[in-house]
């Protein structure tokens, strides 16, 4: 989950090396199938890039990737590859060439753009036919045991304290339309293998928890801790976590 200029979108430089160690990494059977619906692989545009997750994984199916960011702090962050080029740049003004692009990705940040402004930019710098790909997961949504725990500190502790962008993940995307062709969607998961204190770790790295923890003067977590406890066992113990990816991916065409 990146950044961009949007106003209604969380500020996350001043943790980004928290936010680095503390997020779940993409699966790559994700990115071999959106490298599947391009026949073209010369370059990819990883938007709002955040640590570069999204991007060291493109890398393998496209000669180059560029990676833009609006936060510098971000990007510094970010794991760095020789045909990796990040950038500090707005998602709704690259700095791309036209038509240049065979693959656009938003991951876990589409929800903060101004999407039409987004839009535009993605129709612009893409080849005729080539795909624009968006995913999030929901930070309170996991697979059980940890679902209700996480759900209801979600719902009843933090939500409130999200950026309003928050609400098209809320809605698992499904009121999302991109431009272009739509595609069919493929489920996939986002996964960690962590103890107790990395998960902690993780709930503290949520903008909603910041802004609590700005806002109130106390962290949020302790109102959790107790009960995943209670769940997990020994806290050095490693358990799989699993959220659902909600994606949306479109082929486009050319603005006229």
């Amino acid at each position: 989950m990146g950044s961009n200029e949007n106003k209604t979108s969380p500020d996350y430089s001043r943790f980004a090396g928290q936010y680095a160690r503390s997020r779940p990494t993409y699966p790559p059977e994700l990115f071999a199938h959106l490298a599947s619906l391009v026949d073209r692989h010369r370059l990819a545009w990883d938007c709002a890039t955040g640590n570069g997750q999204a991007a060291v994984e493109l890398v393998n199916y496209f000669d180059r990737v560029i990676a833009t960011d609006v936060s510098a702090e971000q990007i510094k962050h970010a794991t760095r590859h020789p045909n990796i080029e990040y950038r500090v740049a707005a998602s709704e003004a690259s700095g791309l060439d036209d038509c240049s692009v065979d693959l656009v990705t938003v991951a876990s940040a589409m929800h903060w753009f101004d999407l039409g402004r987004f839009y535009s930019e993605a129709r612009r710098v893409a080849v005729p036919g080539g795909v624009l790909a968006a995913w999030s997961y929901h930070v309170g949504r996991v697979e059980p045991p940890f679902d209700r725990i996480f759900d209801r500190f979600y719902r009843e502790a933090v939500s409130s304290f999200f950026s309003p962008g928050a609400r098209l993940v809320d809605d698992r995307y499904e009121t999302v339309t991109l431009p272009g062709e739509p595609l069919d969607e493929v489920r996939f998961h986002v996964s960690a293998s962590w103890n107790l204190d990395q998960l902690l770790d993780f709930i503290r790295s949520w903008s909603g928890t910041r802004r609590y923890i700005l806002e109130r003067g106390e962290d949020p977590v302790a109102l959790i801790a107790d009960k995943l406890e209670a769940v997990w066992g020994r806290r050095e113990a490693v358990h799989l976590v699993r959220w659902p990816l909600y994606m949306k991916i479109s082929r486009l065409s050319r603005a006229v």
